[in-house]
C-alpha cells in the first residue's frame, strides 16, 4: 500500500489521488469506489479532495490519462531498445503484462470505463488509448514483414487484434484467479504461440 502525506503541493496531491484510485481498483469494483473511500485512504476529508478535483468524473479523467500515458511510455521504451521489429513486438508484449502485474487495478478501470453507457470523456480516452496502441503495433508488424521476419501474407489488422486479445485473455484469467503473478508466468508461453501463428517460432 502506498504511504500518503497530508502535506503535499497541489500537483503532488492530484498525482497521489490517481495512485489511490488505481490501488483501490485492485481491491474492489472500480464503480464502487466513492470519493469518500478515496478521501479516507488518503486521510483527507471529501472537502479537501474536492479542492483538487471538482467531481468524481474529473478524478476518473486524470486516472485514465495517467494509465494511457504510462502504458504507452512503457511499451515505447521497451520497443525502442529492441534490435529488430519482432524483438520490439515481444518487448512490447512483455512490458504490457509487466505493467498489468504491477498495477492490477488498471485493467479493472479500463474494462469498467468501456462498459459504461454513453460517450463519457474517460470512455473516449480509453478508446483513444486502444487505437494508439493498435497503431503502434501495426507499424511494428508491417516492419516485421519488410524485414522478412513475418509471413509476407500476414493480415496485420487481425494479427494486431490477436496480440491485444492474447493480453486481454491473460488479464481476465489473472482477475478470475486473483493471482497477479499469473500473467507474468504465463506470458512467455502465450507469446511463443502467437509468434508461431504469425510466421515465426521462438
Amino acid at each position: 500500500m502506498i504511504k500518503y502525506s497530508k502535506n503535499l503541493p497541489a500537483d503532488e496531491r492530484r498525482a497521489v489521488t490517481v495512485q489511490v484510485v488505481v490501488e483501490l481498483a485492485a481491491e474492489r469494483n472500480p464503480s464502487d469506489i466513492t470519493t469518500a473511500a478515496i478521501a479516507k485512504r488518503m486521510g483527507l476529508t471529501q472537502g479537501a479532495l474536492f479542492r483538487h478535483f471538482p467531481t468524481k468524473e474529473a478524478i476518473l479523467e486524470s486516472v485514465t490519462t495517467w494509465i494511457a500515458n504510462r502504458l504507452l511510455t512503457k511499451i515505447d521504451e521497451a520497443a525502442t531498445q529492441a534490435s529488430t521489429p519482432m524483438a520490439a513486438i515481444e518487448a512490447m508484449f512483455m512490458a504490457h503484462i509487466k505493467f498489468v502485474s504491477e498495477h492490477p487495478g488498471v485493467p479493472r478501470i479500463l474494462f469498467g470505463e468501456l462498459q459504461r453507457p454513453g460517450d463519457t470523456l474517460p470512455k473516449k480516452m480509453v478508446q483513444t488509448l486502444l487505437r494508439q496502441y493498435k497503431e503502434r503495433l501495426q507499424r511494428l508488424l508491417d516492419a516485421g514483414i519488410s524485414a522478412e521476419e513475418l509471413n509476407p501474407n500476414l493480415d496485420i489488422s487481425a494479427a494486431a487484434a490477436l496480440f491485444i486479445g492474447s493480453i486481454q485473455g491473460l488479464v481476465m484469467q489473472t482477475l478470475i484467479s486473483g493471482d497477479t503473478a499469473h500473467i507474468v508466468k504465463a506470458g512467455p508461453g502465450v507469446f511463443a504461440i502467437y509468434c508461431r501463428g504469425i510466421g515465426r517460432t521462438v
